[in-house]
């Protein structure tokens, strides 16, 4: 062959290297809405949300420091957040796995054996003996030429479902940090239920001792004393129920933040919510926000980049291939009469399969429309979460506003009826009326306010936390082995 067919055979080479037999990726295309239904008229939203502010430790808009201090505790302890970064690794291994596929492969080889062969071996030469040693030494080396891109679409695909594996990972994590910070604001609410219970058995002690009283002066019946009791002893089983809530509560936060819970204890503390600010911005961000969002659009990727595998295995492979060392009966090994060579190409050609590339691409196909499918899916699902905590939060800071309107107003029923009943105006039954009413308003207030607050947390998860497309991790990132696993090499 000329040096100039050579040329010419290995810019074609060259040229064929540059195919790619995946399709065009574009993400699944969604018509979005230019608003959210149900943002307009919230009180709490600001007037320009400024969506694409970093919003950091997104719990901290609370000012609690007692919670601050346990979302931190969260990452280094919780042991399903641990679970989730092992898969991640375990991504990253798999794609640098893949990614080793677009360089050469050099393997050494070393053997030392004796041989005894037949003396009836056919072809068997004259002077041969019967018992010789073969010693060899040498290495092999290959390469794939990747003329229709199956091994970058390898690459691509594993790279991309690592990046999907690490939105998965901030997906747990998120996850995990807005259920420590509903629980905890649950177990704030048991705290001042418990409150409002104590200062209810207070009264009610309180007026089981004027019914008493009164019943000892024969000024009422032993009925009202009888009522009285019922209601002191119901107040006084409500504060165990509680107690008995709270201490669950408390045992789901130390499991949590890594804890058995006889390691954990948290005081009780008087509880006022605050309800900070939570921009929601464009619905179009919250395809970059929400980290189940990406991944879902990563696995379409990886999926687009399996067609292309699955079509590159209807044509053939080339690889070049060469082979070197040394080799003799005895140790004299390193000398040149002693070596042996070979170079060359190897093409590998599909003939018939039976039907199996046919079925390898149907499958891919198939692979990519599920991913598209579920890309839309998460999506809808991610509206309809922000939706749902967005009315969530309207209506129940409407409602809370009428319930403590309605608390006032059986405050001041109660105090009516335990008035007249102290004249002997009224009966007993009037007073008992009045205080169940008004500890049923105090407690569907709190648990008003405490869903309040627990649908702010569930916007802001829906909303992706403090979490940004931007914080996937890029393509070398996503293909190099992880740092815990390297330590262990």
């Amino acid at each position: 062959m000329s040096f100039t067919k050579f040329l010419m055979a290995g810019g074609a080479l060259l040229a064929l290297a540059g195919c790619n037999l995946a399709p065009d990726y574009q993400p699944p295309h969604l018509d979005l809405p230019p608003a959210f239904k149900e943002a307009g008229g919230a009180p709490w939203q600001p007037a320009q949300p400024a969506d694409q502010q970093a919003r950091g430790p997104w719990w901290t808009a609370f000012n609690d420091p007692v919670l601050n201090g346990l979302e931190d505790r969260i990452e280094a302890a919780n042991p399903t957040l641990a679970v989730a970064l092992a898969r991640y690794d375990e991504a990253r291994a798999d794609a640098a796995a893949v990614s080793a596929g677009l360089l050469p492969r050099v393997d050494g080889t070393a053997s030392i054996s004796t041989n005894r062969q037949s003396k009836d071996r056919p072809l068997r030469g004259a002077g041969q003996r019967n018992v010789y040693g073969a010693n060899t030494i040498g290495a092999s080396a290959s390469y794939e030429l990747d003329l229709w891109g199956k091994v970058r679409n390898q690459v691509a695909a594993g790279r991309a479902e690592a990046q999907a594996s690490a939105a998965d990972l901030a997906s747990v994590r998120l996850g995990l940090q807005a259920e420590l910070a509903s629980d905890y604001f649950a177990l704030r609410g048991l705290d001042e239920r418990a409150h409002i219970l104590a200062d209810t058995v207070t009264a009610y002690e309180k007026q089981l001792s004027l019914t008493q009283t009164m019943f000892q002066g024969r000024i009422v019946a032993g009925l009202d004393v009888s009522r009285a009791e019922t209601q002191l002893d119901t107040a006084r089983s409500q504060v165990s129920q509680v107690a008995s809530q709270r201490a669950q509560m408390e045992h789901a936060i130390a499991a949590l933040v890594g804890l058995a819970p006889a390691e954990f204890t948290l005081a009780p503390v008087r509880w006022i919510p605050a309800l900070p600010a939570v921009p929601t911005g464009l619905p179009s961000t919250l395809l970059q926000r929400r980290p189940d969002v990406a991944a879902a659009e990563r696995d379409v990727l990886a999926a687009n980049a399996g067609i292309g595998v699955a079509r590159a295995a209807y044509y053939p492979d080339l690889s070049l291939q060469a082979v070197g060392g040394f080799q003799d009966t005895g140790f004299n090994l390193l000398k040149l009469p002693m070596a042996f060579w070979s170079v060359g190409p190897g093409v590998t050609l599909p003939l018939f399969e039976g039907g199996r590339l046919d079925a390898g691409l149907a499958k891919a196909v198939a692979q990519h429309d599920e991913a598209s499918g579920k890309y839309r899916e998460t999506v809808l699902n991610a509206f309809r979460e922000v939706e749902d905590n967005l009315a969530a939060i309207r209506w129940l800071g409407t409602a809370a506003k009428d319930e403590d309107a309605g608390t006032l107003a059986a405050q001041r029923t109660l105090d009516m009826a335990t008035n007249l009943y102290r004249d002997g105006a009224d009966s007993y039954l009037e007073v008992v009326t009045a205080q169940t009413a008004l500890l049923e308003a105090q407690q569907s207030s709190l648990d008003l306010h405490t869903r309040q607050v627990q649908a702010d947390v569930a916007l802001i998860r829906a909303l992706g936390g403090g979490w940004d497309k931007s914080a996937l991790p890029s393509d070398d990132e996503s293909s190099t082995l992880p740092e815990r696993a390297a330590k262990a090499l």
